[in-house]
């Protein structure tokens, strides 16, 4: 195999470094070019239709082919401490909503067992995927009726589609507003205490944040083919700037290295991208295939995660290995313009000097391996132990919000008094003829036996028919999952009758299909993602050992995480601490989305460390000595990219979102161990184990190539031009 070929990121890197007005502008233009398409063409959001799985998908299949457009409900709660006290206050609000001429259908008032209580009931007009848009004029008319009424003692609840909706996005963009502009100045003040010096510091924060501008256009493109959520935009961003920072604190931090050893500035950048280079080749590549694993779940949420975070690694890999050498040819000595007193220290002493302390933690790691292996071994399954009973469900909005949280209250409070309004069953018919005698028979069967409160609706022109069943307490609890269940059995009988193609939709239906599909998918995902980081390993270090060990250290990361998650936010333990609070349950596409995003990641540091290791072997190095060298080596560079990707993602543990906390929370734990005790501890003293076994290639696999981890730089490309040697 050719060098070209052997180590395609030295060739990018010293070809950036000889055209840098090239690669610079290519990048700049590309950068705007993909912000331009991709805003002139918009974003396709995915409805609520598409996002579903199972028969409560079908239920909402009958109703889109039919054209019927459920109305947003929303239900109002008037209260007041006497019985019908609060007639009065009902009939103004009433009024009050008429006047905003938004709703539609306001029922008569629904009172209470004690009297004490009423319940509002109108629908929004027009399409429901407008609701929300619409809702602000009837928000305003309860927020009057609620002031007015507590001067008599009457209180007024709001809860419903589009309230609950608009409450949601509005959360949503304060929440990425508050990530962003949180996120990235502490990205920027851990790179100026690694660096101390504000131009090296500014470098990665500012090729992150460009490919993740970047990865928005093109997710804008890409929506059209695969649609997307609002979370898939967090997801992305969360993605780019931890691993876009990364990505360049590697290949700035072996340049930086390099210099310090005594190298010129030319030298020491050809050395980078032999080195850092491949290695953020090898890493991004592996992260994009493990995130490719999630096209394999059978959910649309998953595939629009795999499309957001394929394109932001990819972009930001692409600019690690091709405009950031050219950026650092260009700035030379200038890389370290604005120097901070007594945080630019390292470069007075050598490029050791970032494993002094790693040196010192390593050496009783190294000294007694099995006594460590087995310790880190044993406090990751501890960690981990917690996630046995994990139980995971599709969170309802009263529970995402947080207890204390308007719209909690309120639902609370409406479920209390109207158990199951809020979030009834729906069962949804269809028949080639619904007027026929055998469909209203079966119509019939199903409304009776779907019990009392259930209120059938026949669409004559479309031959479909719905029956609204309320569910008991809150709709979501236990004993709404039992009547869930024992409906669809009923169901399932009728429609086996043949009058009827019927299924069971709502918000619990969904939420239980979806659950169902994680858990089938789970399997499928996870084997993908295992064989290809299996095959990715074997390929790059010709070694199975290497390989399985790679494996096996992230799937207990995976479990640390899985661990923590499930006592912070299932059990609440230690919550409060972060401001968050027991929920009872794991949002449920959490699990499949934090094992894939870990295996990614955990590449970055994995695949950085041991070809460290290895390119001290291939110098001539024993294997105990590689180990040592390898780890102190890259002891800086893996700090700051964890303390930064932990920063990072501390910060969406902060939002108000509990399936954002839960993802900062799972993803930051899982990356701060996998940088300390796993690369420190537990892989130094397997590997130290493992002899030289690390390293052996069976017969059967001595035709892979080998790919060489040495520093050795290639030789510079020639100028092609006068103005090239200029540029140069």
């Amino acid at each position: 195999m050719s060098a070209k070929r052997r180590n395609l990121a030295a060739r990018l890197g010293v070809w950036s470094a000889h055209h840098r007005k090239t690669a610079i502008l290519g990048w700049l233009v590309f950068v705007v070019l993909a912000t331009v398409v991709g805003g002139a063409t918009g974003t396709v959001t995915a409805s609520d239709d598409e996002m579903g799985t199972g028969d409560s998908a079908r239920a909402s299949k009958i109703l889109d082919d039919a054209g019927i457009d459920e109305p947003a409900s929303e239900l109002v709660m008037v209260s007041a401490k006497t019985a019908d006290g609060w007639k009065e206050a009902a009939a103004d609000l009433s009024r009050a909503l008429d006047r905003t001429g938004k709703v539609d259908r306001i029922q008569p008032p629904l009172a209470s067992k004690d009297g004490k209580d009423a319940l509002l009931r109108f629908d929004m007009l027009g399409k429901s995927d407008d609701a929300a848009d619409q809702v602000q004029p009837v928000l305003d008319a309860v927020a009057k009726a609620k002031d007015a009424g507590a001067e008599r003692g009457i209180a007024v609840h709001q809860f419903g589609d589009a309230s609950s909706e608009k409450h949601l996005n509005d959360l949503l963009a304060d929440d990425l507003t508050k990530a962003e502009f949180t996120a990235v100045p502490l990205a920027l003040g851990i790179l100026l205490v690694a660096f101390g010096a504000v131009v090296a510091a500014l470098l990665p924060v500012g090729l992150a944040l460009t490919a993740c501008v970047a990865a928005f256009g093109l997710l804008g493109l890409a929506s059209h083919a695969v649609n997307m959520t609002e979370t898939t935009y967090s997801v992305m961003f969360l993605m780019g700037l931890a691993v876009g920072v990364d990505y360049c604190l590697f290949y700035l931090r072996r340049e930086r290295d390099e210099r310090a050893a005594g190298h010129d500035a030319e030298t020491a950048l050809r050395i980078a991208a032999a080195t850092s280079g491949r290695a953020v080749l090898v890493s991004g590549l592996t992260v994009m295939v493990a995130m490719a694993g999630m096209f394999l779940s059978g959910l649309l949420l998953f595939k629009g995660f795999a499309v957001a975070t394929i394109l932001v690694v990819c972009v930001a890999m692409l600019g690690s290995v091709t405009v950031l050498p050219a950026l650092l040819a260009s700035l030379g000595d200038r890389i370290d313009a604005g120097r901070i007193p007594f945080l630019n220290r390292r470069a007075k002493k050598g490029a050791h000097a970032s494993g002094s302390v790693a040196g010192s933690l390593l050496k009783p790691v190294l000294a007694k391996p099995k006594f460590f292996a087995v310790a880190a071994t044993v406090l990751l399954l501890a960690l981990a132990a917690p996630a046995l009973g994990m139980k995971t469900e599709q969170l309802g909005l009263e529970k995402q919000f947080g207890s204390d949280a308007p719209l909690s209250v309120s639902f609370r409070e409406i479920t209390g008094e109207f158990p199951g309004g809020p979030a009834p069953a729906l069962v949804v018919a269809k028949a080639d003829d619904i007027d026929s005698a055998p469909a209203r028979a079966a119509l019939r069967t199903l409304t009776d036996k779907a019990g009392k409160g259930a209120e059938l609706t026949v669409h004559e022109r479309q031959n479909v028919a719905e029956i609204a069943v309320p569910l008991p307490g809150s709709g979501t609890g236990a004993d709404a999952k039992r009547a869930l269940a024992s409906l669809r059995e009923e169901v399932r009988d009728v429609r086996g009758g043949g009058a009827v193609d019927a299924y069971v939709g709502g918000d619990l239906a969904e939420s239980e299909d979806f659950t169902d599909q994680l858990g089938e998918g789970i399997v499928p995902v996870f084997a993908f993602i295992a064989a290809v980081t299996f095959l990715l390993m074997l390929f790059c270090f010709r070694s199975v050992v290497i390989a399985v060990t790679s494996i096996a250290l992230n799937l207990l990361s995976v479990g640390a995480a899985y661990g923590v998650m499930t006592a912070v936010f299932q059990h609440g333990w230690g919550a409060s601490l972060i401001g968050s609070e027991k929920v009872g349950a794991i949002e449920n596409w959490m699990p499949l989305f934090v094992l894939v995003v870990l295996f990614g990641l955990s590449m970055d540091y994995h695949v950085f460390v041991v070809s460290r290791i290895r390119e001290a072997r291939d110098q001539g190095l024993g294997n105990r000595e590689a180990i040592r060298e390898g780890i102190t080596r890259t002891a800086g560079a893996v700090t700051g990219a964890a303390v930064i990707m932990v920063a990072v993602f501390a910060v969406f543990g902060t939002l108000s979102m509990q399936d954002m906390q839960q993802m900062g929370v799972g993803l930051g734990v899982a990356v701060l161990l996998d940088a300390t005790l796993v690369r420190m501890v537990l892989l130094p003293s397997v590997m130290s184990l493992l002899g030289e076994r690390n390293w052996h290639t069976p017969r059967y696999l001595r035709w892979l190539p080998r790919i060489s981890h040495d520093a050795s730089a290639p030789a510079p490309v020639a100028p092609t031009s006068s103005r090239a040697r200029e540029h140069a």
